[in-house]
């Protein structure tokens, strides 16, 4: 299960290396809420160390922003709309896009957000408490007679089904495109 993310508490302790090298860790921590873009983030940056003439931004830690969004030396040129779609997003939506995400489906760093979201969307199928449960509602869908349901071996077609067209994680199932 993926860690709870509130992205409008999205927030990154900015520091540089070359304090830190000079053995300070003097940063903030700014909330990317306070800024409409990068570019007022980064201005926002330089002001903090307005001391250095061309400071080296060390991203010394973070809360709330997702897996593949920010490292210690950058941050994604579309950290900010990824931010806004994913607060659009109600929680298991999110938590399902975010596990879709770090299955190496797609990376939330690169692209337009608009066609990851679409891309999800093709695969998301939805939440079921275990892959045999998802199995038992395909089985439900199909036109068999009641008393062949009543033979019908549940786990195998789940391992079946889950062997080549579908994948599962947190119980949130995804169509293996």
């Amino acid at each position: 299960m993926i860690q709870q993310i509130n992205t409008s508490e999205a927030r990154v302790y900015v520091g540089t290396y070359r304090k830190y090298n000079d053995g300070s860790i003097f940063g903030k921590w700014l909330d990317l809420s306070d800024y409409a873009n990068s570019e007022e983030f980064y201005t926002a940056c330089k002001k903090l160390h307005d001391n250095e003439e061309d400071p080296e931004f060390m991203f010394q830690d973070y809360e709330n922003i997702p897996k593949g969004l920010i490292g210690e030396c950058w941050i994604s040129d579309n950290i900010f709309e990824v931010l806004e779609a994913l607060e659009d997003m109600d929680e298991t939506r999110k938590e399902a896009f975010l596990i879709w995400c770090e299955n190496g489906h797609r990376k939330l760093s690169e692209g337009d957000i608009s066609d990851l979201i679409s891309d999800f969307d093709d695969d998301y199928i939805g939440e079921y408490k275990d892959e045999e449960d998802f199995a038992y509602e395909q089985v439900e869908q199909m036109d068999l007679p009641e008393f062949a349901k009543t033979y019908f071996d549940y786990e195998a077609y789940a391992r079946d089904l889950f062997s080549g067209d579908y994948w599962s994680d947190s119980g949130y199932v995804f169509y293996n495109s």
